[in-house]
């Protein structure tokens, strides 16, 4: 075995349960050096539950940083390696410095934003922070780590165990739950179009546009295990509800060239119907094509649409219509502005 460098530092030893978890000082040009991120969905490795980066999130942290914070909570780190492990001497941990030996279970973003921040500040590599380790844990023991850590500092999504565990056809509640995160992420999203416009039970009068149970009922049977996402290989919640907003941003977009969208009294889409009748729409048309282009994009999703020569449907339109006219109105209209691509008849061979 070759011979590595080492650090040795003080620590405090706990126990969570049967886990021992040991935290100390250490510098972030080492934890940059250990840790490795394992995501769920796309590493096959034990121990995998990180989420995908938010690159927004980390150039905000980066900032913050690199105007002169660092953290005080810990960066949580899972050793796996077999090879090289940590030696416990003389009331100090001995940590050898080896490449890639240690999952990062908490901290993916903010460790991100340290190795940005140290781009344009060397300095910040020799800053100290503080790491607690877990030693060998499989993907189920790290998980409720994952939880544990999140949903003390911020709750997290209820079907995020669904992605961490993997989805189950007999849990009933699957759909459910999954299509009530998906409506939290699109009222608390600051990018989504719905931002703070999902009425909750309770909410004060005037508060919301879209109820809760209209966004739950219509997303259930496409987020269900055997609804169109998953047919397609789309599990992640991060990945469904980015699509979700991508999707309704097109509408915006298209929908703003026309003062349209901020006119609460005209727009379609924060009535029920309109909400509705967007998502059948979209899984219907639009779906296939991105998943044919193998893009979710906005700017894909913006380019699939023409409205120059369509007048948008308003409110004023559908009024007096009944549930299934109006949403048939609005998927109608939708329709005129979606581009075909269809070949002129005389391109077809007979």
């Amino acid at each position: 075995m070759m011979q590595v460098k080492k650090v040795s530092e003080q620590y405090v030893e706990m126990a969570v349960g049967t886990v021992k978890i040991y935290t100390f000082p250490m510098y972030v040009k080492d934890l940059v050096k250990i840790s490795y991120v394992a995501v769920r969905g796309r590493d096959e490795e034990e121990g995998a539950v990180q989420r995908v980066l938010n690159r927004k999130r980390i150039s905000s942290i980066k900032q913050y940083i690199l105007d002169g914070n660092m953290f005080v909570n810990t960066f949580v780190i899972n050793w796996n390696d077999i090879n090289y492990r940590p030696q416990f001497l003389n009331e100090k941990i001995e940590i050898p410095l080896v490449d890639s030996v240690a999952q990062l279970l908490d901290g993916q973003h903010r460790l991100e934003g340290l190795k940005e921040a140290i781009k344009l500040d060397q300095s910040i590599r020799d800053k100290q922070i503080l790491v607690s380790m877990v030693i060998g844990l499989g993907t189920k023991e790290a998980a409720k780590i994952f939880i544990n850590i999140n949903s003390e500092q911020k709750p997290v999504p209820k079907s995020l165990i669904f992605d961490l565990y993997g989805i189950t056809d007999d849990d009933k509640n699957y759909a459910i739950t999954r299509s009530d995160d998906i409506a939290r992420e699109l009222n608390e999203n600051v990018d989504s179009p719905y931002y703070n416009l999902i009425k909750y039970p309770g909410n004060p009068r005037g508060k919301g546009k879209i109820d809760l149970s209209t966004v739950v009922s219509t997303l259930k049977k496409y987020v269900d295990v055997d609804g169109k996402f998953v047919d397609n290989n789309i599990k992640d919640l991060n990945f469904q509800s980015q699509i979700i907003i991508n999707y309704f941003s097109a509408i915006k977009y298209h929908w703003d060239e026309e003062e349209l969208w901020g006119n609460s009294s005209q727009n379609v889409f924060l009535k029920a119907a309109g909400f509705i009748a967007a998502l059948e729409f979209f899984f219907e048309y639009v779906f296939p094509k991105c998943v044919e282009k193998k893009s979710f994009k906005l700017d894909y999703l913006i380019s699939l649409f023409d409205f120059s020569e369509v007048t948008l449907i308003t409110n004023g339109e559908i009024k007096g219509s009944d549930g299934k006219t109006a949403r048939k109105m609005i998927m109608d209209n939708l329709k005129e502005g979606l581009k075909t691509e269809a070949p002129e008849e005389n391109e077809y061979e007979y």
